[in-house]
């Protein structure tokens, strides 16, 4: 039987293959969303189960019938505002010009970052001086059973077209905890910003998905089999898959739907999730697997580019009973 040969794996748009150095993950883009909110939250990623759903696609050939999907279930604990930060138009792009700390006297907030004395207030910010207004916030994750305290912090936007009425509600919200209830809806299409799993040291074979070399090839055979040219170039070019770091990289997952957000009484697992423990808050069961391991930081944003073709199922049909841990 002849040689299967195929392109080697591993994509050159993620380049260069080495561990993040950041544990939040950097969001770069944000939707835009008429209702004054916040258009994005955090999370830590619990496990996966399944639930039992109704098929409501009128392309499938399942159309009505009970399915069972898989879900993620990302554990949510009330956010709270940091600070609020007001861009200006710098030619085409956005450039932040002022931040104003609003958050004080929170022991676990000044692990990390430092705190005033007194909190400022918004009052003598005009809002006309300014094109973007976002908020800062940051996690609570004491209140999950995950074993940490420092806050995890990201950068989040808010909804609405008008700068005065972003500011609006950063004054209504200080020092009050913002649960994920009042951010997303069921059904709502997200992006989901995360870190994989860290893998570390790993060979080309695995870490490019090269293939094996027949069992007499000289000196390996799970290396790759050409280094380059042999003369003129006096190097060996960055595109040869070579062993290196792998894993703990920034991947964004997008339109990963939200089924259903539900309170912590409703999903009791006996002797709970495993290496979790049990989802003490509020928890979002999105649809699919979300990259990372457990514990780890998901930022959830309103979809950049939803996809609006996409059916939603009938989610009040969701049987919850039905799940079972992983």
């Amino acid at each position: 039987m002849p040689t299967v040969r195929k392109p080697r794996a591993g994509s050159m748009q993620f380049w260069p293959r080495v561990r993040s150095k950041r544990s939040t993950p950097r969001i770069r883009s944000y939707a835009e969303s008429k209702d004054v909110k916040l258009t994005g939250f955090l999370g830590y990623k619990a496990g996966m189960t399944h639930v039992q759903t109704t098929e409501t696609s009128k392309h499938s050939h399942l159309k009505g019938q009970e399915v069972s999907f898989p879900v993620t279930i990302i554990e949510c604990p009330p956010v709270k505002i940091a600070s609020l930060r007001l861009y200006k138009k710098d030619g085409v792009d956005l450039k932040l010009k002022t931040e104003i700390i609003l958050a004080s006297k929170d022991k676990n907030l000044e692990k990390r970052m430092s705190l005033p004395k007194k909190a400022h207030t918004l009052e003598k910010i005009n809002p006309e001086e300014y094109d973007d207004a976002r908020v800062l916030v940051y996690s609570q994750p004491a209140a999950t059973g995950i074993g940490k305290k420092m806050p995890d912090m990201a950068e989040i936007g808010i909804g609405g077209t008008e700068v005065k009425d972003k500011i609006e509600f950063v004054k209504s919200n200080i020092g009050k905890e913002i649960s994920i209830d009042s951010v997303f809806a069921d059904g709502t299409m997200l992006d989901l910003k995360s870190f994989t799993k860290g893998k570390g040291f790993q060979g080309p074979l695995k870490r490019f998905g090269i293939h094996i070399r027949q069992a007499k090839s000289e000196k390996s055979i799970r290396n790759p089999g050409s280094l380059g040219a042999w003369r003129g170039q006096g190097q060996v070019m960055w595109r040869v898959a070579h062993a290196g770091k792998m894993g703990y990289h920034q991947r964004t997952e997008y339109n990963k739907q939200l089924f259903k957000i539900v309170k912590p009484e409703e999903i009791k697992f006996k002797g709970g999730i495993i290496r979790y423990g049990n989802v003490k808050t509020a928890a979002a069961l999105v649809k699919g697997g979300v990259a990372g391991a457990k514990k780890r930081l998901v930022v959830m944003q309103l979809a950049v580019r939803s996809n609006k073709k996409q059916s939603l199922p009938t989610i009040e049909k969701i049987s919850l009973h039905e799940m079972q841990g992983i």
